[in-house]
């Protein structure tokens, strides 16, 4: 199916805004679940599972925090309350004094596991049941417009 260039105006605002409200209530759905079964907020959830899925679980705070597109002292926040929870670690660079790695720490580690497992169970039922096949699609379309616009 290829795109017309001449669809309506209020048509092609009209799908926009389809997209954007599909997702905000997907992802309220999904944040809600994580909340309630690990108390994680947004911000908290997204910071373990980048550290997860990174090399040593761990990763410089600055790219962390670029990553995540926290401010610095947003980031910081975030950073203290998952160390106070003994999710997160500091570790300074042994070969810079300059950087800083956030690591997980043990508990962590098992709880972004649990988290990110949940995060595909709770996926799977709220997007990849109701979408089936066009799950594919929506997420090659959403790579495909990061790309061109990012």
């Amino acid at each position: 199916m290829t795109a017309d260039p001449h669809t309506d105006d209020d048509e092609i605002v009209t799908w926009w805004g389809l997209v954007i409200e599909g997702y905000l209530a997907t992802q309220d759905t999904l944040m809600t679940e994580l909340a309630a079964r690990f108390d994680l907020a947004p911000a908290s959830f997204d910071i373990l599972m980048r550290l997860v899925r990174s090399p040593e679980h761990r990763m410089p705070m600055t790219r962390l925090a670029t990553e995540a597109a926290l401010s610095s002292g947003g980031f910081t926040k975030v950073a203290d309350r998952l160390a106070a929870a003994d999710l997160l670690c500091r570790i300074p660079s042994p070969d810079d004094r300059r950087v800083t790695y956030a690591a997980l720490t043990e508990h962590g580690l098992d709880v972004a596991t649990r988290a990110k497992a949940a995060c595909a169970e709770i996926l799977r039922r709220i997007v990849l049941t109701p979408l089936g096949e066009d799950a594919a699609a929506l997420a090659n379309a959403m790579r495909t417009l990061r790309s061109v616009n990012g």
